[in-house]
């Protein structure tokens, strides 16, 4: 049986794929694209990413996943570059892809840009939605109307929305119509599993840092918590520069924080290994990647922000109201040993009960293998 071509269109993918690249920052969204795109060529599929020139050659393969180069990120003369090379690099690299299906996530021109490219030659297109605010017209993080109406053309042109919680699923019918279908994420394994006495971390905070993930509310846990050791990890983002600042020379201020900055994808394991807590102060997510990294280490997650409940139904940490609330749940973690072993094991036993690759990968196959 013909095994369907897969390209996966993520222009800042390659830092994960490619250790070589790593110093280019990332999100969670491109580490999801890599784990799957290499899940996939494992099972035999032909499977591609379209991502930025870095200086790679074209057509240049890793992990057995073939990459074609877009534009370089900051090429082009502004307000002409949508144009060229943006739109005519994206098209050119899709075009040279010859996939059969194209799979996009985070909302944005990129989706209708997907969308265009797929209704002119025949293919397929697969969105996955990686923020609560992609269900949310009132609350996209698109900066641009043109962008905004390319993606909510893309949208109502995909052959397949994939979400990440029932509050996304229904969002998305609530405000565009849209059915969609339920699709898990898969997490890299652990390299070891360290025991509570041999983790020397006691916070970890994980994020690109941008307004909305609000980093300063971490800095203030430290500030509150002097006895508890705080590490930060995060780079700046497009826009956010001057936030990146502040939260930096805030952070050398406080003697319990190690402010690192940017981290590559491929060094996180350790940092993932030697915390005790997990901390997240976003006022909206997706489904943090960062979740699932921590919880198949056993480390708990306190965070603001709950998908489908899930911290509080399955007792993976706990989800808080206020700064106050999270300020107390890490004094009691960092006191109380049974009550952190506890959780650790239930975040360990929850990963073993759903992180099963095949189920995992069951969605996203079912409209893969719909295209041959």
């Amino acid at each position: 049986m013909k095994k369907t071509r897969i390209c996966f269109l993520g222009l800042d993918n390659l830092p994960v794929l490619a250790p070589q690249f790593g110093q280019h920052g990332v999100g969670g969204e491109q580490v999801q694209h890599t784990l799957l795109a290499r899940a996939l060529a494992r099972r035999g599929h032909p499977t591609s990413m379209v991502v930025y020139d870095y200086g790679q050659a074209d057509h240049a393969s890793w992990d057995r996943i073939v990459t074609y180069r877009a534009y370089r990120q900051q090429a082009g003369i502004p307000l002409l570059r949508f144009i060229h090379p943006r739109f005519t690099g994206i098209w050119s690299a899709l075009r040279r892809a010859d996939a059969d299906v194209y799979y996009v996530s985070c909302a944005g021109m990129h989706l209708g840009l997907a969308a265009l490219f797929c209704k002119a030659h025949g293919r397929r297109v697969v969105f996955r939605v990686a923020h609560d605010t992609d269900c949310d017209p009132s609350a996209l993080l698109i900066q641009y109307w043109r962008d905004r109406k390319l993606y909510e053309y893309g949208l109502r042109c995909a052959n397949a929305i994939l979400v990440q919680s029932r509050r996304q699923q229904q969002a998305m019918l609530a405000n565009y119509g849209l059915q969609s279908t339920l699709a898990g994420m898969l997490v890299d394994a652990p390299q070891q599993l360290r025991p509570r006495r041999a983790r020397d971390i006691d916070v970890l905070w994980v994020n690109n840092l941008r307004t909305f993930k609000r980093p300063e509310l971490f800095l203030a846990l430290a500030a509150r918590l002097p006895a508890l050791r705080f590490h930060m990890i995060g780079g700046t983002q497009p826009g956010e520069q001057a936030l990146f600042n502040r939260v930096r020379d805030d952070a050398a201020g406080l003697p319990n924080l190690t402010f690192h900055g940017a981290v590559p994808y491929q060094q996180m394991d350790d940092k993932y290994c030697r915390a005790r807590l997990f901390v997240n102060t976003s006022a909206s997510e997706g489904f943090p990647n960062s979740f699932l990294q921590a919880w198949i280490r056993g480390t708990p997650v306190v965070s603001f922000f709950d998908p489908d409940e899930l911290i509080r139904r399955e007792g993976l940490g706990a989800a808080v109201r206020s700064l106050d609330d999270m300020a107390t749940i890490l004094v009691r973690h960092a006191d109380d040993e049974a009550l952190w072993s506890q959780a650790s094991q239930r975040c360990r036993d929850y990963m073993k009960r759903t992180q099963n690759e095949d189920t995992v990968l069951a969605p996203y196959l079912k409209f893969f293998e719909e295209a041959c």
